[in-house]
């Protein structure tokens, strides 16, 4: 299994906007992050967790020459701005792209994308097979799948378990029983947004006192925000399992 992290930022990305502060003007790449997204590559299918913004360009950046099926943890902007570009999918392999999520975020993603599914479709609109999932396993091409229930706050998100593997991003509760299902996981991929305190996300402590429940071998920080500081001092900081994820970043697990 290769992962690849296509993006690490938080809702705004890094830079910021018209920001001035030290992060937002690092020349350092790690700390230039565009929405938050992962690929994974598995027997052969690629695999997309959520299609933000920075879609096209993380396509283009990593060179991706086909996306199997595309996996939502939820409805937010940054996290499904970017689904029209699958377009170029849908020309090339002439078929709809698979799209996997819960009941509510299908909903949403059929009023954002209204013009995908309307009754007299305008030619070259994006073409989707969408499919419902529930917090059960399910298996995509013969792969199987965990979802993991956490919390944003109120709203119910998903969170994915590939084998040894789990990522999960804009949560800032996950009950006991869910942490089971990830316990001791090799790698663990998980939010940590800013050292404060946030009303929906992990901070940094709260994210390695939940990398300590779970107990994986190596933990991932991603969905970062320009707040959580530079790459290079936070990075020095964090205990010897744990590592910031920087966008690009690759890396190959076996079983």
């Amino acid at each position: 299994m290769k992962i690849t992290f296509l993006g690490t930022g938080t809702s705004q990305g890094v830079p910021v906007i018209a920001c001035d502060c030290e992060v937002c003007q690092s020349n350092d790449l790690h700390d230039k992050r565009l929405r938050s997204s992962i690929m994974l590559e598995i027997d052969n299918n690629n695999f997309v967790i959520d299609t933000g913004p920075d879609f096209r360009q993380q396509m283009l950046r990593e060179n991706v020459k086909k996306v199997d099926a595309i996996l939502f943890t939820h409805e937010h902007k940054d996290h499904i701005a970017g689904l029209d570009d699958i377009r170029s999918f849908n020309w090339i392999y002439k078929k709809p792209m698979d799209i996997y999520a819960e009941e509510r975020v299908l909903k949403i993603l059929q009023i954002e994308y209204s013009y995908a599914f309307a009754e007299d479709k305008y030619p070259g609109i994006p073409e989707m097979n969408l499919h419902e999932i529930e917090n059960k396993k399910f298996k995509i091409n013969n792969i199987e799948i965990q979802p993991i229930r956490g919390l944003h706050y109120k709203l119910p998100v998903f969170g994915f378990k590939f084998n040894n593997f789990a990522y999960l991003t804009d949560v800032n509760f996950v009950e006991t029983n869910e942490i089971e299902k990830i316990k001791n996981v090799k790698v663990l991929v998980i939010n940590a947004l800013r050292k404060r305190k946030h009303i929906s996300h992990f901070n940094l402590e709260e994210a390695l006192e939940f990398i300590k429940k779970v107990n994986p071998q190596k933990a991932y920080l991603t969905h970062i925000s320009h707040y959580l500081g530079l790459h290079e001092i936070v990075n020095k900081e964090l205990p010897e399992n744990v590592e910031l994820a920087y966008d690009g970043l690759s890396l190959n697990l076996f079983e």
